[in-house]
């Protein structure tokens, strides 16, 4: 059911990207996207080297999950941010969850050191999700962010890939 992206999932992830920006906090843009964008940014994605999967179901992409760089900076090059966003008529059966997991194997098989989650303080959801999974609490960010006409904490989970003492 977890697959790699292809370019003709672009419609789908469009969907489900612009549904978040338009309904809930979990991407803090305000600005749809539309296919194509998706189409190139699937492509960006993949050719950095960064993974990007969705859950298929019927041949229909319903969620997808993708990490990518934490900073910009060589310092950090063995850390990575990840998201996850699932359709919201397909939210329930785990498959966020299981996206995650796949997320999580592929960033350990690639030699990452953390995977690093930046949620919006109020979605228990998700925090819960990722302390299941192993996810600490590192720290909060007080009104860093903003939509629906207020401010938004961001809360940053961390996830310790492997026991390295030195890089």
């Amino acid at each position: 059911m977890i697959r790699d992206a292809r370019p003709e999932d672009a419609e789908a992830i469009t969907e489900i990207y612009n549904d978040a920006v338009r309904n809930t906090t979990a991407i803090w843009n305000e600005i749809e996207v539309d296919a194509e964008n998706r189409r190139a940014w699937i492509a960006e994605r993949q050719g950095a080297g960064y993974p990007l999967l969705v859950w298929d179901e019927g041949g229909r992409a319903v969620g997808y999950a993708s990490f990518g760089p934490f900073r910009p900076h060589d310092g950090y090059r063995l850390s990575v941010e990840h998201s996850v966003y699932v359709h919201r008529d397909h939210r329930s059966g785990g498959k966020g969850a299981q996206m995650m997991e796949a997320l999580i194997e592929r960033a350990r098989a690639d030699g990452y050191h953390v995977m690093v989650g930046a949620i919006d303080a109020a979605n228990a959801v998700s925090i819960r999700l990722h302390e299941r999974l192993g996810f600490a609490h590192v720290g909060l960010m007080p009104q860093v962010g903003k939509k629906f006409g207020r401010w938004l904490d961001l809360a940053l989970l961390t996830l310790l890939l492997d026991d390295r003492e030195r890089p």
